[in-house]
């Protein structure tokens, strides 16, 4: 008989998006791009289980409680579309608010957790943010339970975007803790167990490159769009280390 291991740190991710061909070769999927960014490889007592939420898959109500934290992907989903697994997924979120547990949520993710609490979401004003956008932090604001395992946070930081939609009133008891010139809600938290962020920490500039193609060939995007993007790619970087060092903080402080 084959002894079940003992993790001490458990996390689910709630993939919001099905694989592109580009991350399946490159990467394996999404699942490894996002362990690989807020897991820890040579942790043996951290595990990482896979729900394909936009494919209808769950995880058991009665399991919610083993789990240390939850990350919910991007999507080109609307956050506030009316499909089954949208409405399943609020009710989901709603339920891991009650129960206390900590909830990251990127891009879709950010915006969906929203609509389930009750804020507001909708397409942008200003239409696409695509590529580098530098985010200026509100540090002052960041929930103390994770804000003190931080090192010191620049007052901005540039992050990888690809949204047309965004949040456009947080919920009651939410706090705004990032902004841009582009996006009014950049990042939010609620106490400290939820936390949103428009952009995109897990990605690299070659996944993002990918994209803009794929939204080109689907006619999304414009091509001075796409090139825009492309050109700031080329002479600038994301501050990665610092917005995964935010975000694991988050999960595991």
């Amino acid at each position: 008989m084959v002894n079940e291991v003992e993790y001490k740190r458990k996390y689910a991710l709630l993939l919001a998006a099905r694989d592109s061909e580009y991350v399946k070769k490159v990467y394996g999927g999404y699942f490894n791009v996002f362990v690989a960014a807020f897991g820890d490889e040579k942790d043996e007592e951290e595990r990482w289980d896979l729900y394909r939420v936009v494919d209808g898959e769950f995880p058991d109500m009665n399991d919610l409680q083993d789990y240390d934290g939850f990350v919910i992907s991007g999507s080109p989903f609307d956050a506030y579309g009316n499909e089954s697994w949208i409405l399943e997924l609020c009710f989901l979120l709603q339920t891991l608010d009650f129960m206390q547990k900590k909830v990251l949520g990127i891009c879709f993710g950010h915006q969906v957790i929203c609509r389930a609490l009750g804020g507001k979401v909708g397409k942008s004003h200003s239409g696409w943010d695509i590529g580098l956008r530098n985010v200026k932090i509100l540090k002052d604001f960041f929930p103390s339970s994770f804000s003190e395992s931080l090192s010191e946070t620049p007052p901005s930081l540039s992050i990888i975007e690809c949204h047309q939609d965004e949040v456009w009133e947080v919920p009651t008891g939410a706090e705004v803790i990032a902004f841009s010139d582009k996006t009014g809600v950049e990042m939010f938290a609620i106490e400290d167990h939820i936390l949103g962020i428009q952009g995109h920490p897990e990605y690299s500039k070659d996944i993002l490159n990918n994209l803009i193609d794929r939204l080109l060939n689907q006619d999304s995007i414009e091509i001075g769009l796409a090139e825009d993007a492309r050109s700031k790619l080329q002479i600038a970087e994301p501050d990665r280390n610092y917005w995964l060092e935010i975000c694991k903080a988050f999960l595991k402080g």
